[in-house]
This record gives structure tokens, C-alpha cells and sequence, in this order.
């Protein structure tokens, strides 16, 4: 099958273009020029794919300015619109559109799952809900799933690498108290379970986080454990609003969500708790 992927040079994106190149897929890439060129570019080629995976956005934590913030939201918002109208214009419509989406549109209270959650206010929740919003338009011959992400571990990029120094400098800790919750996912499952959904053209929405529930505390005192290292130094709030400014919310709060849906229909987590993910991935960090 040819699919056509947008944020093929992400970490996600990297790594799910290997995989399914390597089941013999073929994939097509959606870049900055097709987003900004000839509407009939991208026409053409959602006409070619079976399948569509958009994952495109600007990284959250960041400094926000006004400028910024436009384009976390339009880096999102926009692509979302032109790869459904796309779609929607394509005479040869793809089986399935899979756009990501984030655990963000939750609370930081409460555990969420699909089906019972409690939603946020605010920047972050607001881009969620406009995000999955344009996705919703799409033409209902194509099937769509909606994957909320939580935060993606893997050793070659994302949050674990820019975690790593301080750690093994012994200076790491929770964040801002580290009660804020910590939805995440090891990178191999992620990867199998956009596998498993396209295999089986599932459809709705779906978190993209492991069963283990945990909270900011828990993961750094895991990570602290599995690379035996104290964890002593908290990163006061006041620290990151510094650095970041507003944009200090995306590490000083998070959310719960369990992945009720896909363990409903069968998908098998290798890494189901926090620690067993990290050893996996750092095993050859320990000092």
C-alpha cells in the first residue's frame, strides 16, 4: 500500500516510515511545499495513497510568543484543513486518515479515557479541540482515527535525550512538584499500534499512551532508579516560566489518559509501565 505521511522527518515519523517500509509499504511524504503550493499537488497525491497518517506540528515546549503560539496552532490547524480537503476533492479516496492529536485536550484532573474524560481549557486543550476539529470534516467514505499522544519516549529524540545529562550529573528531579500527571508511550509500541490500527482499519479516537498511569514523580524517580542516580533536585515552576514563559504549562501540567480503547480491541502493550520502557531504552545508560 502507498501512504502518504506528513512529519515524515519527526521522531515519529522516522521511525513509523522505516517500519512500514519495511512491511513493504511505500511511502510518500507530505512536506511544507505541498501545504503551501498548488492545492491539486496534495490532490494528487491522497489520490495515490491508501492511506493517509498526518502528523505534522511545531514542537510545544518552547518559549511562546505571540508568533509562536500561531504556529503551534496553524502548524496543526491548516495542514489538518488542506490534507482533508484534500481528501474530501480526491475522486480515489484513501481507506483511512489517521491525524494525531494530544492528551492535552484533558484536565490535569481526573484519569481519562475516550469514552470518559474530563476536557481542559486553555491554549494547548483549545489547539486540541481546533486540530481534531478540521478532522472531523472529512468525508465519511474515508475512515478516520484520531490518535491523542501522549509523550513519546525513545532514545534518539523527544523528551528522554534532554533529560539524560542532568540525571547523570545526579541534579535530576521532579518537576514543579511532580504531581501533574505523565501520560506517555515507548516509542516500539507507538509504532505498533499505528500498525494494528491500519491493519485493521479501525476508526475513532484513541489515546496513544501506555496502561501505567503515572505522574511526573513517578517517572523521574523511575528514571532515576534505572540509571541509578539520586533524585533530589526539583525544577521549581518558577525556574521554567523563566526559561519558557508561558509555555512552561506544557511541562508544569499534565494529564492521566488510559488507552481503554485499544486494549478493548486487542492491541498488546510490550512496555505497559514506565520503568520496564526505560530500561528497555537506556539499558546501556546505567552508570
Amino acid at each position: 500500500m502507498n501512504i502518504l505521511i506528513s512529519g515524515s522527518t519527526g521522531l515519529t515519523g522516522r521511525r513509523l516510515r522505516a517500519a512500514l517500509e519495511e512491511r513493504g509499504h511505500t511511502v510518500t511524504a507530505a512536506g511544507r511545499t505541498d501545504f503551501a503550493g498548488d492545492p491539486a499537488l496534495l490532490k494528487e497525491k491522497v489520490e495515490n495513497a491508501g492511506a493517509v497518517i498526518h502528523l505534522a506540528g511545531a514542537p510545544i515546549v518552547a518559549r511562546w510568543s505571540r508568533a509562536y503560539k500561531r504556529e503551534i496552532l496553524d502548524s496543526r490547524v491548516l495542514t489538518t484543513r488542506k490534507l482533508v480537503e484534500a481528501v474530501n476533492l480526491a475522486e480515489r479516496k484513501p481507506e483511512l486518515f489517521i491525524s494525531a492529536s494530544a492528551v492535552g485536550i484533558y484536565s490535569d484532573e481526573g484519569v481519562n479515557t475516550e469514552e470518559n474524560a474530563y476536557y481542559a481549557e486553555g491554549f494547548l486543550a483549545d489547539v486540541c479541540r481546533q486540530w481534531e476539529g478540521e478532522a472531523a470534516q472529512l468525508d465519511p467514505a474515508t475512515g478516520l482515527a484520531v490518535f491523542r499522544l501522549g509523550v513519546v519516549l525513545a532514545k534518539e529524540g523527544g523528551a528522554l535525550p534532554k533529560m539524560l545529562t542532568p540525571f547523570r550529573l545526579g541534579l535530576g528531579g521532579p518537576i514543579a512538584g511532580g504531581r501533574q500527571g505523565f501520560s506517555w508511550i515507548h516509542i516500539d509500541d507507538l509504532v505498533s499500534a499505528f500498525m494494528f490500527v491500519l491493519d485493521h482499519r479501525l476508526t475513532g479516537t484513541f489515546n496513544l499512551t501506555a496502561p501505567g498511569v503515572t505522574d511526573n514523580q513517578g517517572y523521574t524517580s523511575a528514571l532515576g532508579r534505572v540509571l541509578r542516580r539520586p533524585v533530589f533536585m526539583p525544577v521549581p515552576a518558577f525556574a521554567l516560566r523563566l526559561l519558557f514563559g508561558e509555555g512552561a504549562s506544557a511541562l508544569t501540567t499534565g494529564q492521566k489518559a488510559i488507552p481503554e480503547r485499544l486494549l478493548k480491541v486487542g492491541f498488546t502493550f510490550r512496555f505497559p509501565e514506565v520503568e520496564g520502557a526505560l530500561r528497555d531504552l537506556l539499558r546501556k545508560e546505567r552508570i
